[in-house]
């Protein structure tokens, strides 16, 4: 019989790490917040925290980071990363700690939104001459933009071009568009979980991928299913792709 791994949840009282907490049930070993609750078993330490678990779901905040990387690392704890805003410091503490520990770092836990991004991937090495835009919707409380899934996409497209996406991304859209340039468009209103669409436009024809998240409950799920995979794999950097092939 299979024991189900003990999964720490940093950033647990937000609303995805709130349903996180949901999703785990019993496996739930305890959370990590910057107002520790010790009688929700709510902790401010992430070397204390980490040496708790068998693996920890992070959806907290970029600042925290490398913070966590180094404690996590330490604890010999399994890292499922789903904070976005990184900046280069922080992701080269993400790729020293996967040295040590096993690390899942997504944008987005959809199993959906991950084959999404394969679909993404071929079509901008399939349509290199193709106009590509990305349009993001959100709701109001959102702070970054574009969004982390919304970069993922672009990601996705400038690998299918052989191109580094810092050098293609256009977020201003004032002004006639470049060839080659992969543009983002952010929208912020109301209560939207998350949407994204991905067009490719020529003169004479256009495609789109649309991924529309109806419930934030499914990213809860999908980083449940990511941290009980990633418990059991050995040290590295992985990404939901790598969840997914061996699920099927």
């Amino acid at each position: 019989m299979t024991i189900s791994p003990r999964i720490g949840i940093a950033g647990i009282t937000g609303r995805l790490g709130s349903l996180c907490a949901e999703e785990a049930g019993t496996s739930l070993a305890g959370g990590l917040s910057r107002h520790a609750d010790a009688n929700r078993n709510i902790t401010s330490n992430p070397t204390a925290f980490a040496k708790n678990c068998d693996v920890v779901i992070d959806v907290s905040h970029a600042s925290t980071v490398q913070t966590h990387a180094t404690a996590f690392a330490d604890a010999k704890c399994p890292w499922v990363l789903g904070t976005t805003g990184l900046g280069a410091d922080d992701q080269t503490a993400v790729d020293k700690a996967a040295k040590l520990i096993p690390v899942l770092q997504a944008a987005n836990f959809s199993p959906a939104l991950t084959l999404f991004l394969e679909l993404a991937k071929q079509l901008g090495a399939g349509l290199p001459g193709y106009d590509a835009e990305i349009v993001e919707v959100h709701h109001r409380q959102k702070v970054d933009a574009p969004s982390g899934t919304a970069l993922a996409i672009g990601r996705a497209v400038a690998e299918g071009r052989n191109v580094a996406l810092e050098d293609v991304m256009r977020l201003d859209q004032n002004g006639t568009r470049p060839d080659g340039a992969i543009g983002f468009a952010s929208l912020r209103g109301g209560q939207i979980v998350g949407e994204h669409d991905l067009m490719f436009m020529a003169a004479d024809e256009q495609i789109t991928l649309s991924h529309r998240a109806l419930d934030r409950r499914v990213f809860a799920r999908g980083a449940i299913m990511a941290a009980r995979w990633l418990a059991q794999q050995p040290p590295g950097l992985y990404g939901m792709a790598d969840v997914l092939r061996r699920a099927v």
